[in-house]
């Protein structure tokens, strides 16, 4: 059952003496039934202000727990003490969405994306190039044009957060989605997997973000000498089928996930949504296993995502800090990101 009975609410939630009048199709007037004040061991409702604390009370008890076999609202998960390690990540997630100001219609949406196990897809990673342990418990896979200025922005804190801040409980993925509104994304993203092809995807990578302005061909070549590639293979590699097919099989996934523009990123499967904080998003995902922060990967033949692929040919070590620059080598261009649409 779980979360296919995802209960909805038709109407908003008004903080009018904790009840709301609704008009129903006789033109009678009903009344809400007063929600019982809920009290959840290890959720701290005393930030909250009355009207705040009412929509918690009624939202945890009504959404169902996101745990397959205990179809019953939160806060009796919670209460109960039930075998679901995601009920207690699933009521502070509802209150984050409470004092962050969200209706209800938004935060049954948000949670459903959250915790749905219908909205978690199969996001193969078919070679690509990866980051991070194979048995990590947390596999982000990001979609991605090197033209973008906001996967521009985006590459430096996906960087810090996989190399430093989470270490051990995150591999990561990079995908090929070059669009067709920026005429410099296609090649940057054939120099990338050419560079991949010589062992130094990543260094290639935080190159081409770096110098989102400066992405023509002798810009590019340059970067290939910057970082001690054999230019004529490179060159080479920029134009041969293997690598058009690799970029082609990218953009044909990111199509049928239905992409609509980039960075696209999915964690562990489910679509990311950007108006969320990373870690804590993460964070919720491991409590939700039962794990903390910082514990790292468990058994090595283990899969976060569900995806068994194999490291790249040509991707950095796993979570090898040194394998990644994040200062542009002597020579290459510095430009600032540009604000801009997708």
């Amino acid at each position: 059952m779980g979360m296919k009975a995802f209960a909805l609410v038709i109407f908003g939630v008004s903080a009018l003496n904790g009840s709301t009048c609704h008009q129903q199709s006789n033109g009678e007037v009903t009344k809400d039934k007063p929600v019982a004040e809920v009290n959840l061991e290890g959720v701290d409702t005393s930030p909250l202000t009355s009207r705040e604390r009412r929509e918690f009370d009624k939202y945890v008890s009504e959404l169902l727990s996101p745990c397959t076999n205990v179809p019953v609202p939160i806060a009796q998960c919670i209460t109960e003490k039930r075998p679901c390690s995601r009920c207690l990540p699933a009521a502070k997630f509802v209150l984050k969405g409470v004092r962050d100001g969200m209706s209800r219609d938004q935060i049954d949406k948000a949670y459903k994306n959250r915790f749905d196990p219908d909205k978690i897809v199969n996001v193969p990673l078919d070679g690509s190039p990866t980051i991070g342990p194979e048995g990590a418990p947390i596999t982000i896979v990001e979609f991605a044009d090197f033209e973008c200025p906001h996967c521009g922005q985006v590459a430096p804190l996906l960087d810090k957060l996989v190399v430093e801040e989470r270490k051990g409980d995150i591999r990561f993925a990079f995908k090929f989605y070059p669009l067709p509104s920026h005429p410099h994304a296609e090649p940057a993203a054939r120099a990338a997997v050419a560079a991949m092809r010589q062992g130094k995807f990543w260094e290639m990578h935080h190159l081409l973000f770096q110098n989102q302005k400066h992405l023509e061909q002798t810009d590019i070549e340059s970067y290939a000498k910057d970082i001690g590639l054999d230019l004529p293979r490179f060159k080479a590699d920029m134009q041969s089928k293997e690598t058009l097919e690799r970029i082609a099989k990218d953009k044909k996934l990111g199509e049928d996930l239905k992409i609509g523009g980039t960075p696209a990123i999915y964690i562990n499967g489910r679509s990311y949504d950007g108006h969320q904080d990373m870690k804590e998003w993460i964070d919720l995902e491991l409590a939700g296993m039962g794990r903390t922060p910082g514990a790292g990967a468990p058994a090595p033949s283990a899969s976060a995502s569900g995806s068994a692929a194999p490291r790249a040919s040509g991707s950095a070590p796993a979570a090898s800090a040194s394998a990644r620059p994040t200062v542009a080598p002597s020579g290459a261009k510095s430009a600032p990101k540009e604000p801009g649409k997708k």
